[in-house]
């Protein structure tokens, strides 16, 4: 049976970005933030990628030393500025990083980062967060990847989609791993945010997905070429021209991610209705 409520998120809301490797899933994540903190939201961004690339954009460009470089280098007796750094409009960012290039696995990563972050208060009352945001690696919901599902560090999760095939099978890949831990994690979809490809029908197909899933299309995100002038000036849209029509679709977002109140437990397609769902909008004749 379909589970539908509303979150009673009174306090901070712990948010995750999942979706498919190269599906702009970083680049979303910041300029929703970006979007967030222009609106006078606190939020911290905790980035989950081993490339250390979700928060470049806030911080206009700056290389961030990792948690776990940070660890590497100095040893236990670590900071809380030490390993975080202040980004457009107060955002604060961390960047979990990596093991060493052929050593350990980089889920491991996540979990040492959020569990270090705990530790030195960086969700306490008096951090004033209205969110923190998880960006988190590719479409892995397994290992360490899993840890803000499996581990109740997330309470909403947004997925990033577009309507090209593989996109949708990570998305309905994600789901499966948000019914395994809703339960014990009490985690929920907040919905499918479509990051455009210019995709036949895309937009329609991706609300079907949604409609499906159990879900909503949060916001379907234009392609346009603004966000990569603004990538390579190393900042946001927001930030490098906010009168831009794109700054807006980011802003409105944000806006929407903010008003939210449906979260649900997911109900993944089975591969024969996923390609009939491709089939139907015409992208497999």
């Amino acid at each position: 049976m379909q589970i539908k409520l509303e979150l009673k998120l009174i306090n901070m809301r712990k948010v995750a970005i999942y979706g498919k490797g190269g599906i702009g899933k970083s680049t979303t994540t910041q300029n929703t933030v970006a979007g967030l903190a222009e609106m006078g939201k606190k939020v911290m961004v905790v980035g989950c990628d081993p490339k250390a690339d979700s928060t470049r954009l806030l911080l206009g460009g700056l290389t961030q030393k990792t948690v776990l470089d940070t660890l590497r280098e100095e040893g236990e007796d670590v900071e809380l500025e030490d390993i975080m750094k202040d980004g457009f409009s107060e955002s604060r960012c961390v960047e979990s990083g990596g093991p060493e290039p052929g050593v350990g696995c980089a889920g491991r990563g996540i979990i040492t980062s959020v569990n270090l972050l705990e530790q030195l208060g960086a969700y306490d009352e008096d951090q004033d967060l209205d969110y923190v945001f998880y960006d988190v690696l590719g479409d892995v919901v397994c290992g360490g990847f899993a840890m803000p599902i499996r581990d109740g560090k997330a309470q909403e999760i947004y997925i990033v989609v577009s309507g090209e095939m593989m996109a949708m099978y990570a998305a309905n890949n994600i789901c499966k791993g948000i019914l395994k831990y809703a339960d014990a994690g009490g985690v929920r979809l907040g919905g499918l945010i479509c990051n455009s490809r210019k995709v036949d029908n895309e937009k329609e197909m991706i609300q079907e997905l949604a409609r499906q899933l159990g879900t909503q299309m949060i916001h379907f995100v234009p392609r346009d070429n603004m966000v990569q002038r603004a990538e390579i000036n190393r900042k946001t849209v927001i930030d490098y021209d906010p009168a831009h029509n794109q700054a807006d679709e980011y802003r409105t977002l944000a806006k929407k991610i903010d008003d939210n109140k449906m979260f649900v437990v997911p109900k993944p397609l089975t591969i024969d209705e996923l390609e009939k769902l491709l089939i139907d909008f015409g992208i497999a004749n």
